[in-house]
């Protein structure tokens, strides 16, 4: 399947993942809209993007944001959504509403999105939401992060059978070298990363690039819905 003028909408496409997934899509002439809470970095993504990308400002935990802003999009193809803030902390002094609004951004903000996407999408339509290795594999610590990226892989399964024929899928990836970890000193970041590279089978850490190349998959990939594609670099192996 081509992705060639199909209309591919981003959400959290300004940075990281999201930034490279959108670069993937239009290296494959596809139209890109990216969206984002950040207006200085939806203009920086414009930028780095070039070619043919709108952008907009929205907070995707809003239904009525949410709605309005797939109202101005219109009609499109393929939905990414790669935003989602999750939340770290021993379960036992993790505070409950810290916890929630977890839920409220990373599970909820994607079901919402999906919920108001589903006038503009078309038969032939491809959903992908993300959700992250912890749900198959949590460290100490990732309880929470673990129970939102399991509700999400549910979430997905379930959609495949009721949105069907259009198709739903779930990119789930390990631990990736994105501006998440630019608040951590240098020095810290690197050992951490080596020490996580190191335990890894493929021996080093993910680009965003490498997950940015599912997205793409599975939006081209007509026979592919339900499934989740776990990119952790063998992690919930080891």
């Amino acid at each position: 399947m081509t992705l060639q003028g199909k209309r591919v909408v981003v959400l959290g496409g300004t940075s990281g993942i999201g930034l490279a997934t959108a670069k993937a899509f239009l290296n494959e002439s596809a139209q890109v809209v990216i969206a984002s809470r950040s207006e200085s970095k939806l203009s920086e993504a414009k930028q780095v993007l070039g070619g043919n990308v709108e952008g907009y400002e929205i907070d995707f935990r809003s239904e009525e944001k949410v709605k309005e802003f797939f109202s101005k999009v219109g009609a499109f193809d393929h939905l990414v959504v790669t935003a989602g803030e999750g939340a770290m902390g021993h379960f036992s002094e993790l505070p409950v509403a810290s916890a929630k609004e977890a839920f409220d951004s990373k599970f909820w903000g994607q079901y919402i999105t999906v919920l108001a996407a589903l006038p503009y999408l078309k038969d032939e339509s491809s959903i992908t939401l993300t959700s992250g290795v912890y749900g198959v594999r949590p460290p100490q610590g990732a309880t929470t992060l673990a129970a939102i990226n399991s509700a999400i892989d549910g979430l997905v399964r379930g959609l495949a059978i009721d949105l069907a024929p259009i198709r739903v899928n779930v990119v789930s990836p390990g631990i990736v070298d994105t501006p998440i970890y630019a608040g951590m000193p240098d020095e810290q970041r690197q050992g951490m990363f080596s020490g996580i590279a190191q335990q890894l089978p493929v021996g080093r850490i993910a680009q965003p690039e490498d997950i940015a190349e599912s997205y793409v998959y599975l939006a081209k990939n007509g026979f592919t819905t339900g499934t989740a594609v776990l990119i952790d670099g063998g992690a919930h192996l080891v």
